[in-house]
């Protein structure tokens, strides 16, 4: 994927979480390089398509620049791809045109921040939801008491969308507002010392399983631990028989799949099965969150790791969440699930060779340009690489849902 545009912008991205729990698209962040160059909305457009298609995935296109979010609004994009339009751009007339075009052609569109003056009546019906910072709730709830209530003088006309949600009370608070969906990683809640674990499915032949591959025990102990679960075996032989994994025979017994896989690509499997085994609803954007860290940091590697160290980084950033999902700190969790030694020093220790990976991906999770640009120049990794990884990360990440 060759892209020159990649090259001048940041992206940062965030789930959109509905009131099911359920991510139902993807919230990117465009940050150009340069505020005063001009910028191809065309280009941007074809590079996003590999991971956010035609007739693909949803996609909520935030862009922090006055002049190319013009032009993208101009340039009328697809009708997956949803547009943030700052208020002062709706009350604008030389841009309500083309909102309303946009309106006409399907495209959701989301009202950011709060108008100066009340919208016409022809802009209004144009947009889907508003976009309401969390923060600002929170400030209107100190002063008035209540909760969910608008600010004084204002009457909230059409739904909205809460932003800047870190953990999982703050997005249950925002759907008790009423907020139609959330935008954020509901993900940074506390974990104390003395947590006792959460109740969890039963995940012990999964852990067991990782112990033996990481021992490199004999197939027949594979075979004979993957039989006490029945239906582990059976998501085992649906996956390898599935269209995506490209076999030309049917997979019909244990052995032969655990031979087929060979035991890197087994282990990569269970890894990505123990990160997304909760049944809790409050935990699928912790879920979803894991699974792309673990597919970016993968990709971020290919540009100078070997394949060990893809491989390691994979499941670092898919078990980066388990602290999360299980309520127990990283130095006890790990003393039963076996990772290589670098993976426990970063996520157990926050030191190590892999600890400015987390950093990176924890700066375009947070939405900081500063962050990204900073983390990029540490790893001495251009912006543009790490756009192309995290494009085909999330590209990666929808073919395994």
């Amino acid at each position: 994927m060759d892209h020159p545009i990649l090259s001048q912008i940041a992206l940062s991205y965030c789930p959109v979480i509905d009131r099911s729990r359920s991510v139902i698209a993807t919230r990117l962040t465009v940050f150009p390089l340069n505020p005063s160059a001009s910028l191809d909305p065309q280009a941007l457009l074809e590079a996003l398509a590999q991971a956010w298609p035609i007739d693909g995935p949803k996609l909520w296109l935030n862009v922090a620049n006055e002049g190319l979010l013009r032009d993208l609004i101009n340039a009328q994009p697809g009708t997956h791809i949803a547009i943030e339009v700052p208020a002062f751009m709706a009350t604008d007339p030389e841009s309500m045109a083309a909102i309303d075009t946009l309106h006409e052609n399907g495209n959701v569109l989301l009202l950011k921040g709060r108008p100066l003056q009340d919208l016409t009546k022809l802009i209004l019906p144009c947009f889907n939801y508003a976009i309401v910072d969390f923060e600002d709730d929170r400030r209107i709830d100190q002063a008035t008491g209540g909760v969910g209530i608008a600010p004084e003088g204002v009457t909230r006309h059409i739904e909205h969308v809460q932003a800047g949600i870190c953990n999982v009370p703050d997005m249950e608070t925002s759907f008790r507002r009423g907020a139609a969906a959330v935008l954020g990683w509901p993900i940074d809640d506390v974990i104390k010392a003395n947590s006792k674990p959460a109740d969890q499915p039963a995940l012990q032949v999964i852990v067991l399983l990782i112990d033996q591959l990481h021992r490199q025990a004999d197939i027949e102990d594979l075979e004979n631990t993957l039989k006490r679960d029945p239906p582990l075996a059976y998501k085992l032989m649906r996956y390898i028989n599935s269209p995506a994994f490209g076999l030309s025979v049917e997979i019909s017994s244990f052995r032969h799949a655990i031979m087929i896989l060979g035991y890197q690509r087994l282990k990569r499997w269970l890894a990505l099965l123990l990160a997304t085994a909760s049944k809790d609803p409050n935990m699928r954007p912790v879920m979803y969150a894991a699974v792309r860290r673990g597919l970016l940091m993968e990709e971020i590697a290919r540009i100078s790791g070997d394949e060990e160290m893809r491989n390691e980084l994979f499941i670092c950033g898919v078990f980066s969440l388990l602290d999360r999902m299980f309520q127990q700190p990283f130095s006890e969790l790990l003393k039963t699930i076996p990772v290589p030694e670098r993976v426990y020093q970063a996520l157990a220790e926050n030191t190590g060779p892999y600890e400015p990976y987390f950093a990176l991906i924890k700066a375009i999770e947070g939405g900081s340009l500063y962050d990204i640009k900073e983390s990029a120049e540490t790893m001495m990794t251009s912006l543009g690489d790490v756009n192309t990884a995290l494009i085909k990360a999330l590209a990666s990440a929808t073919q395994l849902e």
